[in-house]
């Protein structure tokens, strides 16, 4: 691996010269051990430690197929499906592995008795399979985690429809939380030149997501003046929508769980804040009953800062303990835009303000190849910002999934894979310099 890292880290190095060099029959990699998927039996969520389920192992190099790529992973990011992959909630992720390798001859090498997890990166492409010509050795990239067939007409529209969709590295095998992955050339898009590689890596998962999610057609389509309600509005994937939110001309109103994600979201912009650990709601009586009352004050309290006004679209993430506030506080004809779930899948809501109402509920999960160009797109342009607060080792990512678990995180946490340390990477200094605070922001709080 050094005579990779050493290619990476000269500024000599050229496509020819990547192509050259003899790739190791293994490398390091975090993985989960298909014969530990009960370790967590009988135990409640937060009590599900993902340090002891995640492995840092020495793994076979993949195969490489046609319309596929070999990269070399200077940094990855923790999402959270790397938690629940972690801690196999809701399911097992052995499953997909099993299921995949029943495809074909090709995606049977995914399915093992180890899962490399992971679905972002940013680093080098080392090699390209047949019958691919945009990319070649040598070129500085990110991966969004879209994996396609597309054999099926379902998915030639929008290919989030292909009915082979998956999401790498967690729905696939050989993910970005290692040395060396393996993805489709279809998963590229070049590395935001004035980024590190942690940096770079961090914003493409949740990035995409939350423009599609908000931005796109296939969402709720945002526009100018609208209100957006965010949930968990300086978190990974709130973070973004905020920063859509304020850059496309809508007020988006956060909510945050402590005085410190305020500031974060302050920082960002935004005005509309609303702390709802140190307003005290509590949208649930019990485990079985909510309380519309908690949705009621929740609405007032949203139109005191909108001058009367109900919100046009709800970022919906959080699931099972929101949902109903949510559905309730949108405005006549307003939209729900839902994806994740972080806290729980079974959603509760009182229809009649949904039907009566005219509102509805998209949902919306990751984004197509397009919506990622254009959301990376806008990273590359300094337009949309990383929103990485921490950095750990390849050793540590454990901990960084537990702290995710935890919601101890602001922001994205990143993982230096291949890099030796943080902050290398930058090709384009003096647009780094332009949007330095910016980057720094979630860092600095």
């Amino acid at each position: 691996m050094q005579e990779i890292l050493d290619a990476i880290l000269s500024p000599d190095t050229t496509s020819a010269d990547f192509a050259a060099i003899k790739l190791p029959e293994s490398y390091r990699a975090v993985t989960l051990h298909k014969d530990e998927e009960q370790m967590f039996a009988g135990l409640d969520s937060r009590d599900k430690d993902p340090r002891k389920s995640l492995h840092l192992d020495e793994v076979a190099l993949p195969e490489l197929g046609p319309g596929e790529a070999l990269v070399a992973v200077m940094a990855s990011s923790v999402n959270y499906n790397t938690v629940w992959s972690s801690i196999f909630e809701p399911v097992s992720t052995f499953g997909f592995l099993e299921r995949y390798g029943r495809l074909s001859p090709l995606t049977k090498r995914h399915d093992l008795p180890y899962h490399v997890l992971g679905s972002d990166l940013a680093g080098v492409v080392l090699r390209t399979g047949a019958g691919v010509n945009s990319w070649k050795p040598g070129d500085e990239v990110v991966a969004h985690c879209l994996s396609v067939e597309l054999e099926s007409p379902d998915g030639h529209n929008d290919t989030m429809m292909d009915p082979e969709q998956r999401i790498w590295g967690f729905e696939t095998n050989f993910g970005g939380l290692a040395q060396i992955a393996l993805v489709k050339t279809n998963q590229l898009l070049p590395k935001p030149k004035h980024l590190s590689w942690e940096e770079a890596a961090s914003p493409g998962l949740v990035n995409s997501t939350a423009y599609r999610q908000l931005v796109s057609r296939n969402g709720a389509g945002m526009k100018q003046g609208d209100n957006v309600l965010i949930w968990g509005a300086s978190g990974g994937l709130g973070s973004y929508a905020t920063q859509y939110a304020l850059a496309g001309g809508a007020t988006p109103i956060c909510v945050v769980s402590s005085e410190a994600k305020a500031d974060i979201c302050r920082a960002m912009g935004a005005e509309a804040i609303i702390d709802r650990s140190a307003e005290g709601y509590k949208f649930w009586k019990d485990e079985h009953n909510q309380d519309p009352r908690e949705w009621k004050r929740l609405g007032g309290r949203i139109r005191e800062f909108t001058g009367g006004e109900d919100v046009d679209i709800v970022f919906e993430h959080p699931g099972r303990e929101t949902f109903g506030a949510s559905v309730y506080v949108t405005r006549k004809g307003g939209t729900i835009v839902t994806c994740a779930s972080t806290s729980g899948y079974m959603h509760q809501y009182d229809n009649r303000y949904l039907w009566m109402s005219l509102k509805r509920i998209v949902g919306s999960h990751f984004a197509n190849y397009r919506e990622a160009y254009e959301a990376n797109r806008l990273i590359a342009k300094g337009k949309i910002h990383p929103t990485l607060s921490k950095v750990y080792s390849l050793e540590e990512t454990g901990q960084a999934a537990l702290d995710v678990h935890h919601n101890k995180h602001q922001g994205k946490v990143g993982v230096l894979c291949l890099a030796p340390e943080p902050g290398l990477g930058v090709r384009d200094a003096e647009l780094r310099e332009q949007h330095l605070p910016a980057i720094n922001r979630f860092r600095n709080v």
